[in-house]
């Protein structure tokens, strides 16, 4: 007898359709995999055999072929447990065929025939929804993800349960979905005493949504700074939670209880991080940090100890907002529209800028440093700032300004760019022609300085940018204590 079940494979982020064909015949005893598929899915056969017969089923004592097809699409992961070990017991008849084939199914199987969520589960949602499917059958603790797409969640526990549901036997249990809270609370503006201009570049990073590179001797607060950019930053809108969750869901970091991720992600790698750790692709073609980063920050601090192709590797993603990863095997496409804020020493000993200290290093050493970092990578920073160490008066000082407060000028000012964008006056185009000139600005560079200053006049309520805007905004690049 031959039976289907219905799941998706995900390619990069986009499901793709396929069909777990389950053939059970006389013969001797035997159980065949095919259909392109990769170690971990090809280890299923054990899996499922133990799951059922854990979960009481009869195992079919005849000779079965579970064919996934198309053929040609490569399946990887444990999520085609639950699909294979279905369309077996349909294939079988302890399963009706007929209401197996309206619903996708999605979930890895213990050997006691527990469900296990696996990661994707919100993308193979999706595909089930697009396919006009309105159930999914998976693990309990994927079911608040797998609502997020629009689809009726049938949350099992054991393998025992989804036979009981598709039998008719119970209902599907109600799905309580969670809000998009952080999973934990942003780190507080407040805690930052002094650096008055950092925290002013701060509060333009999120407001214009700028790159930005903080510079200085170590221990002076640039991590701490660099870190409290999220807590500054607005909630996201529906439709960008939706794909940030998206991008998550398929790396599993997504919170079973609250799977939306409503607030802007923040991502901060070690330095010893690959190439393809941090744009994406590997053997399964996984998001990297800089998609994970998508609508929110990416945080490399240390910059100059990254490696530099992996460095150079982020340029594309920052000027065009996405990472085409492209292999033999296949290609995938993730978004990676992110704010880059990198933190680094002026030198390699770290005492550069530092008034109490003595720099040791020598020219060569000094030049090899700042050669990690290649004149079009940072030519992509809207912001720098060499943050100098504080004074102990400042250090003393009671708490600043607090994060709520300056998000409620980031939202103001985010509102009135997209609604009503400052000008620039004849004033400050004067201005900014001359200093493409005198500081040697490239056309970038110059975009870079205008969308600055328009962000400085929003932030002011101005409806026109003037040159004081345009000069606080010149004030803001590359320092030559930074220049490569």
């Amino acid at each position: 007898m031959l039976a289907r079940a219905v799941t998706f494979a995900l390619v990069g982020l986009e499901p793709r359709r396929v069909e777990v064909e389950a053939h059970v015949q006389s013969g001797v005893p035997a159980f065949t995999l095919v259909g392109l598929v990769d170690r971990a899915c090809q280890e299923a056969k054990q899996r499922v055999r133990s799951g059922i017969k854990s979960a009481q089923l009869e195992w079919p004592g005849n000779k079965s072929t579970v064919n996934l097809a198309p053929a040609e699409l490569k399946k990887e992961g444990s999520g085609f447990d639950l699909p294979i070990a279905l369309a077996l017991l349909a294939a079988s008849g302890q399963v009706p065929r007929e209401r197996l084939a309206e619903h996708a199914s999605c979930g890895e199987l213990a050997l006691d025939g527990r469900l296990r969520r696996v990661g994707g589960v919100l993308g193979v949602a999706e595909g089930a929804r697009r396919a006009g499917l309105t159930h999914i059958i998976c693990a309990h603790e994927a079911a608040a993800e797998a609502a997020l797409a629009g689809v009726e969640p049938v949350a099992v526990r054991h393998l025992a349960e989804a036979v009981a549901y598709l039998r008719g036997e119970m209902d599907a249990p109600a799905v309580v979905t969670g809000n998009g809270k952080p999973r934990r609370p942003p780190l507080d503006l407040a805690d930052v005493r002094g650096q008055e201009r950092a925290r002013r570049a701060l509060e333009l990073a999120a407001a214009g949504r700028h790159n930005m590179l903080l510079g200085g001797p170590p221990g002076i607060g640039k991590t701490m700074l660099a870190r409290r950019l999220p807590g500054i930053l607005p909630p996201l809108e529906e439709e960008a939670a939706l794909e940030v969750t998206r991008i998550h869901s398929v790396a599993g970091l997504v919170d079973p209880e609250h799977p939306l991720i409503g607030y802007p992600p923040f991502r901060a790698p070690h330095h010893s991080a690959s190439t393809a750790a941090i744009v994406g692709g590997g053997p399964r073609l996984r998001p990297g940090e800089a998609s994970l980063a998508h609508r929110g920050v990416l945080l490399l601090d240390e910059l100059a100890e990254f490696q530099r192709p992996a460095l150079e590797a982020l340029r594309q993603p920052l000027e065009d907002g996405e990472i085409l990863v492209a292999r033999a095997a296949g290609s995938a496409r993730f978004p990676a529209r992110f704010q880059l804020v990198g933190t680094m020493n002026l030198c390699p000993c770290g005492a550069r800028g530092d008034p109490g200290a003595q720099c040791s290093c020598s020219s060569q050493r000094l030049a090899r440093y700042r050669d990690r970092l290649s004149r079009a990578l940072l030519d992509r920073f809207d912001l720098v700032v060499t943050v100098p160490r504080p004074r102990a008066s400042e250090l003393q000082a009671p708490p600043a300004e607090p994060s709520a407060a300056v998000r409620e000028r980031v939202v103001a000012a985010r509102l009135r760019l997209v609604e009503a964008p400052p000008v620039r006056a004849p004033g400050a185009d004067k201005l900014l022609t001359r200093a493409v000139d005198r500081l040697r600005l490239s056309g970038r560079g110059r975009a870079k300085v205008a969308s600055v200053a328009r962000t400085i006049a929003a932030l002011a309520g101005e409806d026109a940018v003037d040159p004081e805007h345009v000069a606080e905004a010149l004030a803001y690049r590359a320092p030559a204590e930074l220049a490569p």
